[in-house]
């Protein structure tokens, strides 16, 4: 009876003691979802804002800084760009076997998207130009950069789209195109809306803003987004 009682106690004890480690990380996580929703707030697209970001908080314990969402809204969007192209590609390359018509359509809406692969590489490669110092003299050319390019790839998106119009390209492959492409224009839109607020990435401290960038480099389209949900992004480390 008396060893009963005593596993039964040290049970319990196990159980509050788990519970208690539990606790501390759904409320970090919590107040950082906590957080990105009230960024997205102010976008044109804040339902795919939280979205896309959420996989972030999903293995971020400590909640985001402003700097950091932005940085990482601006990767997302990247990212996307360059499924969008992926997809471009081989839909182009089938269709330029088989209807001729068809493939100048799509052929016309990768090269946008081209371009805004270009573009939002442009913008993260800037962001490691960008000083510290937020009253730096090289301060607002370097922002004014990344805006323009950021601007850059929403033109190419609706372009790309704009293109499509009366075209009788295969219904299920017109649709996929224009949805991605559609996702992109979102979440650029959204990263320009968050690099746009008071204390922007813009704002972020050389060093970490290269650490980021540094642990990004060389990776596969396919790898990127792995990186973006993996625990590789915790500053702490």
């Amino acid at each position: 009876m008396a060893r009963t009682l005593s596993f039964f106690l040290l049970s319990l004890v196990i159980l509050i003691l788990v519970e208690a480690n539990q606790h501390p990380v759904v409320r970090r996580k919590s107040r950082a979802r906590a957080f990105i929703e009230s960024q997205c707030e102010t976008t044109l697209y804040p339902g795919e804002c939280v979205r896309s970001l959420s996989y972030y908080v999903s293995n971020f314990t400590t909640t985001l800084s402003h700097r950091q969402l932005a940085q990482v809204a601006l990767k997302v969007s990247l990212v996307r760009a360059e499924s969008t192209q992926s997809y471009l590609m081989d839909v182009a390359k089938e269709l330029n076997q088989t209807k001729a018509k068809d493939y100048e359509a799509v052929k016309e809406c990768l090269d946008q998207i081209n371009d805004g692969v270009e573009q939002l590489t442009n913008c993260i490669n800037e962001t490691q130009n960008i000083k510290e110092n937020a009253t730096s003299g090289q301060f607002p050319w370097h922002a004014s950069n990344v805006q323009t390019w950021m601007s850059t790839t929403l033109t190419d998106t609706r372009l790309c789209i704009d293109g499509f119009s009366g075209r009788a390209i295969g219904s299920k492959k017109k649709a996929i195109i224009k949805a991605k492409v559609l996702n992109l224009e979102q979440v650029t839109s959204n990263a320009l809306a968050l690099f746009n607020r008071p204390s922007p990435l813009i704002l972020q401290p050389k060093q970490e803003c290269e650490r980021l960038n540094t642990a990004s480099q060389s990776l596969r389209v396919e790898d990127r987004i792995a990186w973006l949900l993996g625990p590789q992004l915790d500053l702490n480390s």
